[in-house]
C-alpha cells in the first residue's frame, strides 16, 4: 500500500475571491482512505458564513468585474492556459484519487488525463459558436433588423459528487467560464483534491478575483449555496434524492438549473452476438470505479434461451476478477468509497437474496481482504425486472441478467425504469444497432459496449436528469437569449 499522499498546497484554507482564505470556523473534513479504513487527508469545511462569502465574491465579480466584459476570445486563452497547467497535475490527481473513491491508479491517470483537454475544447468554441445571430423581424416584431445574442445566466453553483469530482467539474466549469458566468464549485467532502488543484491552477494564471470559488461543504452548507437568492444557475450532479431537493429550491425561486442524477442502465444482448464475447466486455466495464457510475450498465437482458449459456460466461468473468489495492498495478478492481457506501450495497445484496434472486458470483466480502471497503464482484441471475435490485440504483459492482422473450420484449423491460441515462445494444449489425437504439428511452446509447461522449452531449431522459452537459447544448446552458429589435444593423456590427 502507497503511503498517503496530499497534492494540496493549502488543504487548511478555501479559495474565495481569489485568495486562499481561513475558513470561518475551525471544522474540519477527513477524507478516509478506502483501502485502508484510515485518514488519507484533512481540508477545511465551509459553514454558511462561508457560502456566503463565496457567493459575495462570485457576485460581485459577476456584477462589477472585468469577466464578463471580455470578449469570448479573451476567456477562451484562460480556458487554454488552464488546460496547459492542468496537464502538468496530471499526475498529483492521479495520486490523490484513489484515496478518495477508491478507484484504480491506472484509471485515475487516464480520468485526470482528460480534464484539460475539456478546457480546450470549450474555449475552442469560441470560435464555433454564434454568440450573435441575425434575423429579419417578423410582422410584429418591427425595425429593421432582429438580434438574438446569447449572454452568460450569472453566478452559477457548480456541485460535483465523490466519483469523478475532476472530469464533473470541468464540463460544468469550463463553459460557464466561457460564457462569461463566474463560479462557486462546491466539492464532495469525500473527494475535494481535484478542486483544490483546479483552484490553484486558477491562483497561479491570475484569473480575476471571484471568477472562481471553491469551497468543501456538507449537506447543510451546501443546501445554503442552492437556496442563496444570488445565485442565478446551479448545476448539480449526484443522487436522485438531493436533486429532487434542490429541483424544488430552485423551482421556489426559479433559478435556471441542470441535473445529472442517478441511472439503471441496461445492455442488450441481441441473438446474434455472442454471449462470452459480450460478458467479457461487460465485465471489463463493470470493475471501473468498482461500479460507482451512474451510467454503468447494470442490467443485462438476453433471451431466455441464452440466460444460462450468458450467466456462465458472464459469472466466470467477472467473478475472477481481482480485487486489491488500487495502487497495486496487478489489481483489476478497488473498493468502494465509504463504509456508508459498503453497507448500502451489501442491504441491496441481502434484498436481493431474500427476495429470491440466486447469486451466481460473489456475494460477500474478499476473502483476502480484512480491511478496506471492498465488496466482490457480484451477479444476480433470473432476476425479475420489478424486483428492487433491478429497479433500484446500488452503485456498486452488482450485475443484474434478466432473462426475455425476444427483442421487443428485451426493449420493453429496457425502458421499463424510472431511469434514461444510458443503454448498450449488443449486435453484429448496425442497421440493427441504430434501430433498436431509436427505440430506448435513454441520453446515450452505445453499440457493443456501454459508451458516453460529452463532446457530443450527455445527460439523460425520465429521472435521470434535466439538461445535457458537454458540446453545443453544455455550453447553451450558461447562456441566456437576448432578442434585440433595431431600426438598422448597427455600423458596429456592419
Amino acid at each position: 500500500m502507497s503511503q498517503p499522499y496530499s497534492p494540496m498546497r493549502y488543504p487548511d484554507r478555501l479559495f474565495i475571491g481569489g485568495q486562499w482564505v481561513k475558513p470561518s470556523t475551525d471544522a474540519k473534513i477527513q477524507i478516509i482512505a478506502p483501502a485502508t479504513e484510515e485518514v488519507g487527508f484533512t481540508v477545511a469545511e465551509a459553514v454558511e458564513a462561508d457560502v456566503d462569502a463565496a457567493v459575495t465574491a462570485a457576485r460581485k465579480a459577476f456584477d462589477d468585474g472585468p469577466w464578463p466584459q471580455m470578449t469570448h476570445a479573451e476567456r477562451a486563452g484562460y480556458l487554454h492556459a488552464i488546460a496547459k497547467k492542468l496537464r502538468e497535475r496530471v499526475e498529483d490527481m492521479a495520486k490523490a484519487a484513489p484515496m478518495e473513491n477508491g478507484i484504480l491508479q491506472i484509471y485515475a491517470r487516464g480520468s485526470a488525463g482528460s480534464v484539460g483537454p475539456v478546457f480546450d475544447t470549450f474555449a475552442d468554441m469560441a470560435q464555433t459558436f454564434t454568440f450573435m445571430e441575425r434575423h429579419v423581424p417578423g410582422p410584429t416584431g418591427g425595425g429593421g433588423i432582429g438580434l438574438k445574442v446569447y449572454e452568460p445566466v450569472g453566478v452559477v453553483a457548480a456541485i460535483v459528487p465523490w466519483n469523478g469530482p475532476a472530469v464533473i467539474g470541468a464540463y460544468k466549469i469550463a463553459p460557464a467560464l466561457l460564457a462569461g458566468c463566474t463560479v462557486i464549485l462546491k466539492l464532495s467532502p469525500e473527494a475535494p483534491s481535484a478542486g483544490y488543484i483546479l483552484a490553484e491552477v486558477a491562483s497561479e494564471l491570475g484569473l480575476p478575483a471571484g471568477v472562481l470559488n471553491v469551497i468543501t461543504a456538507d449537506r447543510q452548507a451546501s443546501e445554503a449555496l442552492v437556496m442563496d437568492s444570488r445565485v442565478d444557475k446551479v448545476s448539480f450532479t449526484g443522487s436522485n434524492a438531493a436533486g429532487r431537493r434542490i429541483a424544488t429550491i430552485c423551482a421556489d425561486r426559479m433559478a435556471r438549473l441542470t441535473l445529472e442524477l442517478g441511472g439503471k442502465s441496461a445492455g442488450l444482448i441481441l441473438d446474434d452476438y455472442d454471449v462470452a464475447k459480450a460478458a467479457e466486455t461487460i465485465s471489463r466495464s463493470a470493475r471501473v470505479l468498482s461500479g460507482q457510475i451512474c451510467y454503468a450498465v447494470t442490467r443485462l437482458i438476453v433471451d431466455r434461451k441464452r440466460h444460462d449459456e450468458f450467466v456462465d460466461a458472464l459469472a466466470s468473468s467477472f467473478g475472477s476478477i481481482k480485487v486489491g489495492d488500487p495502487y497495486d498495478p496487478e489489481s483489476q478492481m478497488g473498493p468502494v468509497a465509504t463504509s456508508r457506501q459498503r453497507i448500502r450495497i451489501e442491504g441491496y445484496i441481502a434484498r436481493g437474496k431474500s427476495a429470491g434472486a440466486t447469486i451466481a458470483a460473489g456475494g460477500g466480502r474478499p476473502a483476502h481482504l480484512s480491511r478496506g471497503f471492498y465488496v466482490e464482484p457480484t451477479v444476480f441471475v433470473n432476476v425479475d425486472n420489478h424486483s428492487v435490485i433491478a429497479q433500484e440504483e446500488i452503485f456498486g459492482p452488482v450485475l443484474c441478467v434478466i432473462p426475455a422473450d425476444g427483442e421487443d420484449e428485451m426493449i420493453r423491460i429496457a425502458n421499463d425504469s424510472i431511469y434514461g441515462l444510458n443503454n448498450s445494444v449488443f449486435t453484429n449489425d448496425p442497421t440493427r444497432a441504430y434501430a433498436v437504439s431509436r427505440r430506448l428511452r435513454s441520453g446515450t446509447v452505445g453499440h457493443n459496449g456501454y459508451r458516453t461522449d460529452a463532446t457530443i452531449g450527455f445527460g439523460g431522459f425520465k429521472q435521470s436528469g434535466i439538461g445535457r452537459e458537454g458540446g453545443a447544448e453544455g455550453l447553451h446552458a450558461y447562456l441566456e437569449s437576448k432578442t434585440i429589435l433595431l431600426d438598422e444593423d448597427p455600423v458596429a456590427l456592419a
